[in-house]
């Protein structure tokens, strides 16, 4: 019998250190080897969008884990080293570096993440436009924004919108394009999106809806300004492009995996071979949540990383754990704090609780009567209320929800009969 190489997780992220975590928890007493790209130690990427203001990032103080619990937990974290193949053989299988270095495997998972979707304009390659997906960019970023007076967001997404914030916070002239005709329309409803359109603005913010970009100006080698189509020139000395991610499959490809948007996982966190796993942001699974509108889904939230990695890390030691995790995410954007609970895909009707003007609003969706989401603005009681109620199959009447005075704890129905 060929010796016991281990796990190896490609992919040093959130959910990596909790795929290695769970695995040592569950009692698993091999090898256990996390391999990333970054020269960094895992760390924490939400705040990366959000301290952008303060001129410097401090990647020491995101750290996930100290060096010394993963020497505690003999975990074997290689930083700076890109996984560019791998092979299976019948022992597990071997996986090589851009730098030559093979890893041996017993058992595999991936948690490869996902990469910035990039724009092919003219004038990208100019000094002062930006990406932004890990430490690295955030320092670049934030270097140059503490020189700037005119930033522009392409694209007004959750990340276009938390810079915009920091940026209008720290003084700057903020313009956020977005080709779409509302911000964040694949993740609200068209509510939530107009207040979010009108709070930017309210702030300082110009934000620009149906903008479509033909090129990037600069002037020696530096950006300094965005060209529409219809002819409008917005002035820029930072840009930052952002417009969604794509989740990185060439491992898995490589592997003969089934790969539609993402890497195909069924609800265990296993691949299409039935004995590698990926999980978190790469990974396309079956819908986990008993109201959403079925099919596959594929998240990009940290709740989301911890719950599927452990998940898989029991997958991968031959047990066989459902996936049920309520979605629920959350964007920080200024002093606006929005929480999402649950999956607003096929709703049918909203129930609108507050006023947006006040700052302090939310609005929960309903199908056929029960409800299946929420969009909370700063309002933790709300957001709690509904995350709680749909993790335990209860309802929350749209009637009765209605009136901003009630309680929606106390409005909490019985769970559903299956």
């Amino acid at each position: 019998m060929a010796k016991d190489a281990g796990t190896l997780i490609v992919g040093a992220c959130q959910t990596g250190v909790q795929l290695a975590a769970s695995l040592r928890e569950l009692g698993d007493t091999s090898p256990i080897t996390l391999v990333g790209e970054e020269a960094h130690a895992p760390y924490q990427r939400p705040p990366l969008s959000k301290e952008l203001h303060g001129g410097t990032i401090d990647v020491a103080a995101l750290s996930l884990r100290t060096v010394d619990w993963y020497r505690g937990q003999d975990i074997s974290l290689i930083t700076g080293e890109r996984i560019v193949h791998v092979e299976r053989d019948n022992d597990g299988g071997v996986a090589t570096s851009a730098d030559g270095r093979t890893f041996r495997f017993s058992r595999l998972a991936l948690a490869t993440g996902a990469a910035v979707r990039r724009l092919p304009l003219e004038g990208v390659e100019l000094g002062g436009v930006h990406y932004l997906r890990d430490a690295s960019d955030a320092a670049r970023l934030a270097a140059d924004l503490a020189a700037a007076r005119d930033v522009v967001v392409i694209g007004g997404g959750f990340i276009g919108l938390e810079v915009a914030a920091g940026a209008r916070t720290a003084g700057k002239r903020v313009t956020v394009l977005e080709a779409a005709p509302r911000l964040v329309g694949r993740a609200v409803a068209e509510e939530t999106s107009e207040y979010f359109r009108a709070v930017h603005q309210r702030r300082g913010t110009r934000v620009m809806l149906d903008a479509q970009i033909t090129r990037l100006a600069g002037t020696g080698g530096k950006v300094a300004g965005v060209e529409l189509a219809n002819g409008t020139q917005v002035s820029a000395d930072v840009v930052l492009i952002g417009v969604g991610v794509v989740p990185r499959t060439e491992l898995a490809e490589q592997l003969g995996l089934a790969v539609e948007n993402g890497i195909e996982v069924d609800e265990h966190g296993l691949c299409s071979d039935g004995r590698t796993v990926a999980a978190g942001d790469c990974a396309n699974l079956p819908n986990p949540y008993a109201r959403g509108s079925g099919g596959r889904v594929r998240m990009e939230s940290v709740p989301h990383a911890l719950e599927h990695a452990k998940t898989a890390a029991a997958a991968l030691l031959g047990r066989r754990e459902p996936y049920r995790m309520l979605p629920w995410f959350w964007s920080d954007q200024g002093d606006i704090k929005l929480q999402i609970a649950g999956l607003s895909a096929g709703f049918d009707q909203t129930v609108l609780r507050g006023d947006p003007d006040s700052d302090k609003f939310s609005l929960l969706y309903y199908r056929e009567g029960r409800i299946i989401a929420a969009d909370c603005v700063n309002s933790a009681a709300d957001f709690m209320a509904v995350r709680n109620a749909l993790a335990r199959g209860q309802d929350i009447p749209a009637a009765a929800a209605a009136d901003p005075g009630a309680r929606l704890k106390q409005l909490t129905g019985e769970p559903a009969v299956a």
